[in-house]
């Protein structure tokens, strides 16, 4: 049968020739054969083979088929196709084992190249945090990113030479912190909510009222108290309330305290410098007697003679009340006058009567202010810290009495909001770091000046340490006996959130090591000041030379700040500076007290703690300070006024 047919590619006039015996006479062979038949094209008979020339290219879509003519070509394994030329049945799947080849080597290639790139990637991610490790990054322009200005560049290496000599890299201790820090103030993020906040509702149930009083005049029958108390200001504040309290325990007249000369403050100021002496006398009169100096009689007195001075070395510290009652109450009945020299940190917190307690915080809430002329120059002081001549805070009229509210009269035009400042007390001079027998990185040199200095102010440890009795500075670090380094106090108030334009007002200028010491703080912070900045040479001249009425005005600037952070809690500033934000702040005085221990665990990860770990964990260890506690038992009252003897819980 012929089919002629004309979309499969074969000619018009071609046919497609069968066997078409039928099935039933076909034989087995026949049958098999008509099953897979043999396609010949035919050119117009039935018998004439198959023609080259009259014949089109076979269609590519059919291409060899594997139902070919059973001839020769079939079984040598080749076929002609229609131009006469041999197709090798083997071709096609040689080809496709060559492309099969070919796809494989470039896919290999592709995935060779793919791992190269990735390899690339992570040694150049690998380099740069290497570097950043090293503190190297930024060493000569390192650019973070200021939201008022887009972007500002900061040079350690300027930083460097203009603090002269001594100079301090990145590439210390805490290089590799230092540089993790400058990207994350770089990265300008939104300050925490509470970070300027403490907790109010708990914190303003408490209420000051030490001012109130439940008891008789004292008569000071008993003869008369003299007191000479060493150490700075905040020591001297510390041994004036204590000595009032002695008084009325002792039922004596307490002469006007002195100061004892120090050769480490070397300030000749006087309790009348720096205290309103009739304010002193007048508001705790009630309580006790106080005069101003002593009688003729008694000053011709060979006080020591008669056994009549008493040292530190003579009272323990911390003594209890019945100490004074058993020792020293029958001498000052004898000779009708007694004299504390060194007098300090002398009497215990607990166990006390609760309104001698009460007495002792009366005292140094109420009954201390600061003489006029550092009340004015610390009014000036604030007034450039906020930016604002028209704005009073909440301590002020307490700090700088009637100057508060000389600056609201000063008020001019339009209001303007007031600047938020953060004080930090660098509690790092030398005395203190020679006292604390750590070691801050500063080598062999270190170690010799510390030694001397030792050797001189304190014989005492000079002497234990060379007998091996102390612990060595890693276990005292441990366990968190050091004061914070300025490196540690700036990665700590970068991991808190504080951004790159917080203003910090620095307490205390003669930071060990100098401005170099500083260099971290002031790359990473620019608007660091301290009162030096604020005030004019000519502003400052009064208190020239004289330490303790300096230190003064830097209790002003620092109790009077938004939020205020220490670097070392059991310092007498730190103590009284948070002690009287709790007091007169109403719950809205925020303090940053450091858990040390926990903060030196942290920082002894330094080389291998992630950013974003070291930054949850110092936060969380900070922000349990701030919890809202009442005074633990035997701890001091000037840190923590918040008990019934001081402050009253009420709704």
């Amino acid at each position: 049968m012929a089919v002629s047919n004309n979309n499969n590619g074969f000619p018009t006039n071609s046919v497609l020739e069968l066997d078409d015996k039928p099935r039933a006479l076909q034989s087995k062979a026949d049958r098999e054969k008509s099953e897979f038949p043999d396609f010949r094209v035919i050119d117009g008979s039935r018998n004439s083979p198959r023609s080259c020339q009259s014949s089109p290219i076979q269609s590519p879509r059919l291409g060899p088929s594997r139902f070919s003519s059973g001839s020769d070509h079939s079984r040598s394994g080749s076929m002609p196709n229609l131009l006469g030329v041999v197709w090798d049945r083997k071709r096609p799947a040689k080809r496709a084992k060559r492309m099969k080849s070919w796809y494989q080597r470039k896919r290999v290639k592709g995935v060779v190249a793919l791992i190269a790139v990735i390899v690339f990637f992570f040694m150049v991610n690998w380099l740069m945090l290497s570097r950043l490790q090293d503190g190297r990054v930024g060493a000569k322009n390192m650019s973070l990113e200021n939201s008022s200005s887009g972007k500002v560049s900061v040079s350690i290496q300027e930083n460097l030479k203009k603090s002269g000599r001594g100079k301090r890299k990145h590439s210390g201790t805490y290089g590799r912190m230092l540089s993790l820090a400058a990207h994350a103030l770089a990265e300008n993020k939104r300050e925490p909510k509470d970070l300027w906040q403490e907790p109010l509702v708990p914190a303003s149930a408490w209420r000051p009222c030490a001012d109130q009083r439940s008891w008789m005049p004292c008569e000071g029958k008993n003869g008369y108290i003299m007191v000479t108390a060493n150490g700075g200001i905040n020591q001297q504040r510390v041994a004036v309330c204590n000595i009032v309290v002695i008084a009325r325990l002792l039922n004596a007249t307490l002469v006007v305290p002195k100061f004892m000369y120090s050769d480490v403050w070397t300030d000749v100021s006087q309790f009348g410098d720096i205290y309103q002496e009739e304010h002193f006398t007048t508001y705790l009169a009630s309580d006790i007697r106080i005069v101003n100096e002593l009688s003729k009689e008694l000053q011709s007195l060979d006080l020591e003679a008669i056994g009549s001075v008493v040292t530190d070395a003579d009272i323990p510290k911390e003594s209890k009340p019945s100490f004074y009652l058993k020792n020293i109450l029958p001498i000052l009945i004898k000779n009708g006058i007694i004299h504390f020299v060194g007098f300090g940190n002398r009497l215990a917190f607990d166990p006390i009567p609760f309104q001698l307690q009460r007495l002792r915080c009366r005292c140094n809430f109420h009954a201390l202010r600061f003489v006029p002329k550092v009340q004015e120059t610390g009014a000036l002081l604030l007034k450039r810290l906020r930016q604002n001549a028209s704005y009073v805070g909440v301590l002020d009229r307490y700090l700088v009495g009637p100057y508060a509210e000389s600056v609201l009269k000063e008020k001019q035009g339009h209001a303007k909001k007031a600047s938020k400042y953060l004080a930090l007390h660098l509690r790092f001079e030398i005395d203190m770091v020679a006292h604390s027998l750590c070691y801050f990185g500063g080598g062999e040199k270190e170690r010799r000046e510390l030694e001397a200095y030792r050797e001189i102010h304190f014989p005492t440890l000079t002497y234990l340490e060379k007998g091996k009795k102390l612990p060595s500075p890693e276990a005292l670090r441990s366990e968190g006996l050091c004061p914070l380094t300025p490196e540690e106090a700036v990665l700590m108030l970068t991991a808190l959130g504080f951004n790159r334009k917080t203003q910090i007002f620095v307490a205390g200028a003669n930071i060990y090591g100098g401005r170099s010491r500083l260099i971290s703080l002031t790359s990473l912070y620019p608007n660091l000041i301290t009162k030096e900045n604020l005030l004019s040479s000519r502003e400052l001249e009064p208190f020239m030379n004289f330490s303790s009425q300096l230190a003064a005005l830097d209790f002003i600037g620092c109790t009077a700040a938004d939020a205020f952070a220490m670097t070392d809690s059991g310092s007498q500033l730190s103590s009284l500076v948070s002690g009287y934000r709790i007091y007169y702040g109403g719950g809205r005085m925020p303090t940053i007290r450091p858990n040390k221990r926990r903060l030196a665990d942290i920082f002894l990860k330094n080389n291998t703690i992630e950013w974003k770990i070291f930054e949850q964990r110092v936060r969380k260890a900070v922000r349990q300070t701030k919890h809202v506690q009442s005074r633990p038992k035997g701890r001091s009252i000037y840190r923590y006024p918040r008990c019934m003897e001081c402050m009253c819980l009420g709704q």
